[in-house]
């Protein structure tokens, strides 16, 4: 289903007191890749929504491991994987390599939101999915 790649420079701002990268920060690029693909792939978080009449496509569930450190000053590539597609749900993988090593790799579950009947409720992902994956 395509894949995206996000370079990331590790500095010294993102490692913790074991000079290692504090392991938060892998969330966030996580969530920063997935932001990055929405704008190249179909103009952004906010113009999807505004094009699908959503509020958001919002995080229900992440995981990661760490099988090896990176530390400041290393090159590390980011790469979103597109893995399902459900009714209600995105599943994306993530996986980052420091040259062939990788050190981390990781999950998300995101969800289309959409306001109906005065609460905020899953919607279908259908057209999220013709947006973002046109090949079925």
């Amino acid at each position: 289903m395509g894949e995206f790649t996000l370079p990331i420079s590790i500095s010294f701002g993102h490692c913790d007191p074991a000079a290692i990268v504090f392991y938060p920060n892998y969330f966030r690029w996580f969530d920063r890749c997935f932001h990055t693909f929405l704008a190249e792939r179909a103009g952004g978080h906010k113009a999807i929504c505004a094009q699908l009449g959503a509020k958001g496509i919002g995080l229900i569930d992440v995981k990661a491991n760490f099988p090896s450190p990176a530390v400041e000053g290393d090159e590390m590539s980011l790469v979103l994987s597109i893995e399902k597609w459900s009714d209600k749900t995105l599943t994306l993988g993530y996986e980052g390599k420091v040259g062939d090593r990788v050190v981390v790799s990781g999950s998300e579950i995101r969800g289309l939101f959409i306001q109906k009947d005065g609460r905020m409720r899953a919607g279908e992902m259908a057209p999220l999915r013709a947006l973002l994956d046109p090949l079925p």
